[in-house]
């Protein structure tokens, strides 16, 4: 029974995306964050890029790793002129509790319902959890690039090299 499982979840997680494509508007949401403010895409329109980086679970090995290493190297990611959020499929609470553990300085975004998720075409069908993928999306709203293969211990410095060969500027000092 457990390779059935195993096999049925391998199979749901490959399955090819279906939604967004690099130079498409990027959906507007408004989701809560780990800080206690609700976040939207449209007040960072003309004003700055945004990277979201989706995650499947809180407290899981390589969703932790990930959270440590925007934690720990963040500043390289704010040397530009972008917005950068985690963002899963948890309740507020668990990634709450999730970013206060690994002393998260940026908000990590709460889509329970999965409806954001599904709208950038990284849920996982039928188990509402988001796939590993990382978004870039311009100050005009339209998707930069989209990063399926992230490496969760090295995404702080993975963000930030995308961010400049994306030519994003860098921020006022």
């Amino acid at each position: 029974m457990k390779y059935w499982i195993t096999l049925v979840l391998t199979t749901l997680i490959s399955l090819p995306l279906m939604a967004l494509e690099v130079g498409d508007r990027a959906p507007d949401f408004s989701l809560q964050g780990s800080d206690g403010n609700t976040h939207r895409l449209a007040e960072h329109k003309n004003r700055n890029a945004v990277v979201i980086a989706w995650y499947p679970r809180a407290f899981t090995k390589g969703c932790t790793i990930e959270c440590k290493s925007l934690a720990k190297n963040g500043h390289k990611i704010r040397k530009f002129n972008a917005a950068y959020f985690m963002a899963s499929t948890d309740d507020i609470d668990e990634n709450t509790r999730f970013a206060k553990h690994n002393e998260a300085d940026f908000p990590l975004l709460s889509d329970p319902s999965g409806e954001v998720a599904k709208a950038y075409g990284v849920l996982v069908p039928m188990i509402n959890i988001a796939r590993r993928i990382t978004v870039y999306i311009g100050k005009d709203g339209k998707v930069l690039k989209i990063d399926k293969d992230v490496n969760p211990a090295t995404s702080a410095e993975d963000i930030a090299r995308n961010l400049a060969k994306l030519g994003i500027e860098k921020s006022e000092p």
